[in-house]
């Protein structure tokens, strides 16, 4: 089988969207399938996988805001493309131009437009958070469901990267036909990696002596990540308990981080770790994993914590929540410092050896990447055998 994801979210600088179709490229041809990438580029150029696959950049204006990124707005070079590649399937996932170009494509490809992202719990809500309720937050953007409705009638399937997102959107009256939960690359994370060495040079960075509560916050300085709300947390529950926080990440909010942590005593700024075993490392021996973010639809950076061994602390709705075990993780009101400061305090009196063996047990549970695309796969198959009236296998 033959995919062709027209992806306006896929880097030549790297990012997530990269690493899971990078990754997604080399199990499905070890499964027998072809992934193509076309991205926009700064010039037209093809870059062979040497595992399978390719990425086909096609020249495009770049993205006013992040020149990391360009825009598909021409139909005609990326239709020629799909004429050219004559694919099974077409994947596309921006809900904007490239949305229509694959949607408007005359070729006999099913087509799939696989959700990734809320951009109404990403921007929306989190813009207009102190002018108006979430329920009228939601009633006021029913614009947006209703535009993504239209190009979604045209797609043979409407795929999401999970149930918090398919939940999301459903409660909009969007139609969903499939959840396919992603994964990690799970033989990088265990818990066998905690050091307890390391741990302590950690809490000693942060102030703290060994019996301190060494949390870890991972992901883009981006304030739909929230990280303030949880600096306030941690900073709430240390007049309380000796906790400290690394903050491993990089991004638009770095200087106002910076500023914000100016003589913190136990909370430290570090850039990110992009050495894999290194980082897995630093996860398996820290204390708990700490989220902010309740926009997120697939957790995973708790995924992999999870399969480090480690705790989670995380917002009660979103993709976080949804895959935290209750054994091994305190949920917190989203968007709420003060709970999420209760959650800390309840997590530093918890049992803290009957809370490793849960955590341990919760490693063994994780969703890896290669379930995640043979799942995908399987139903892709299925979906193509019904677009050209063959049997679809049981």
């Amino acid at each position: 089988m033959r995919i062709v994801d027209v992806n306006e979210f896929y880097s030549p600088t790297g990012g997530g969207v990269r690493t899971y179709l990078d990754r997604k490229m080399g199990m499905m041809a070890e499964m027998g399938h072809e992934l193509i990438v076309l991205a926009p580029g700064r010039e037209d150029r093809v870059e062979e996988r040497p595992g399978g696959g390719r990425v086909h950049y096609v020249k495009c204006p770049g993205m006013p805001f992040d020149r990391n990124y360009g825009l598909f707005w021409d139909a005609e070079p990326v239709t020629a493309l799909l004429d050219r590649y004559r694919p099974d399937l077409v994947e596309c996932c921006s809900p904007w131009r490239p949305a229509w170009i694959v949607a408007n494509w005359q070729g006999d490809a099913a087509k799939v437009f696989f959700m990734h992202n809320d951009n109404v719990a990403a921007y929306a809500q989190r813009w207009l958070e102190g002018v108006a309720t979430h329920q009228r937050i939601e009633r006021a953007f029913g614009w947006y469901s209703r535009y993504m409705a239209r190009f979604l009638d045209r797609y043979d399937a409407v795929v999401t990267n999970g149930p918090a997102l398919e939940k999301r959107l459903r409660a909009r009256g969007l139609r969903i036909d499939a959840a396919m939960p992603l994964g990690i690359e799970r033989g990088w994370f265990s818990p066998a990696l905690r050091d307890d060495e390391l741990r302590a040079t950690m809490l000693a960075q942060c102030g703290l002596p060994r019996d301190g509560v060494l949390l870890l916050g991972l992901g883009r300085h981006h304030p739909e990540k929230r990280w303030p709300m949880v600096i306030d947390a941690v900073e709430r529950a240390g007049a309380d308990v000796p906790v400290g926080l690394m903050l491993l990440g990089t991004g638009m909010d770095t200087p106002r981080l910076e500023k914000r942590l100016a003589g913190s005593p136990h909370i430290r700024l570090f850039r990110p770790v992009y050495d894999r075993e290194r980082l897995a490392r630093i996860m398996a021996s820290c204390d708990a994993l700490i989220h902010g973010s309740e926009a997120e639809p697939f957790g995973l950076v708790a995924s992999e914590a999870m399969a480090s061994g480690l705790p989670l602390i995380v917002p009660d709705t979103g993709g976080c929540a949804e895959i935290a075990d209750p054994r091994s993780a305190e949920l917190y009101r989203a968007r709420d410092a003060g709970d999420c400061a209760a959650a800390i305090r309840r997590f530093a009196a918890r049992d803290r050896t009957m809370l490793r063996r849960a955590a341990t047990v919760a490693a063994t549970r994780v969703r890896s990447d290669r379930e995640h695309c043979e799942e995908l796969m399987a139903y892709y198959q299925r979906l193509v055998a019904t677009k050209r009236g063959m049997p679809v296998a049981a």
